[in-house]
């Protein structure tokens, strides 16, 4: 029941369709303008590198205020599955985003809620997540690369930092539990990003530029 109850405060939080009501503050649905994914990475390039910057940050704040909302109401009753109500918090957060009901199921790929899912969960995954994506990004210019790696590092970093104990007196059903939601969560977010791995494999994958020097300098 307890898991539900996160599940659902996290789904709550991940209705907050920041690319969408942004979009709707300038007279737009992003939904119908450029790929029709109500993200960080379409607004960026529809709106620009302001609009953009306030939607990832307003996907990741919606994820960390549901998970800081679990840690203060849910977690002391729990404290061993700290980590593993966290993950749960952030998964409905990641679904609300992706599945909002009230705009037909149709939102976003999940990955700047992710972010906030990074961003509270564990301090070491800060680092590992943001060296992947960089890298990724400033070497090929894709974002949906620096994504699914950074989705890759999360679920591979969960498992190797669960077993080494940094998550505390957490029994071995509950890791393994929270291994599951990483993997699912992982399966999601590449089945959201299917059209990009096709064309990131083809060679046709769109690349993403922070300026009009940076794009020009690239040709």
């Amino acid at each position: 029941m307890i898991r539900l109850v996160c599940l659902l405060i996290g789904y709550a939080f991940g209705l907050f369709q920041t690319a969408y009501l942004y979009g709707k503050m300038h007279g737009i649905d992003i939904r119908t303008m450029g790929s029709g994914n109500a993200g960080t990475t379409n607004t960026l390039r529809v709106l620009g590198a302001k609009a953009g910057a306030i939607v990832l940050l307003g996907d990741m704040i919606k994820t960390i205020l549901a998970i800081v909302i679990v840690r203060l109401l849910v977690v002391p009753n729990v404290p061993e599955l700290k980590y593993l109500l966290i993950l749960y918090t952030a998964a409905g957060a990641i679904l609300g985003h992706n599945y909002p009901f009230y705009l037909g199921f149709k939102g976003g790929k999940g990955i700047a809620a992710t972010a906030g899912l990074i961003a509270a969960f564990h301090p070491l995954f800060i680092p590992v997540g943001l060296i992947l994506f960089i890298v990724a990004f400033v070497l090929t210019h894709y974002v949906s690369l620096g994504s699914l790696l950074v989705y890759a590092g999360f679920v591979i970093q969960l498992v190797v930092m669960g077993q080494l104990g940094a998550f505390g007196e957490m029994e071995q059903a509950a890791l393994n539990e929270m291994y599951l939601i990483g993997f699912l969560l992982l399966l999601m977010a590449y089945w959201k990003h299917k059209d990009n791995i096709k064309r990131l494999l083809t060679g046709t994958e769109r690349k993403t530029y922070l300026s009009k020097k940076e794009k020009a300098e690239e040709k």
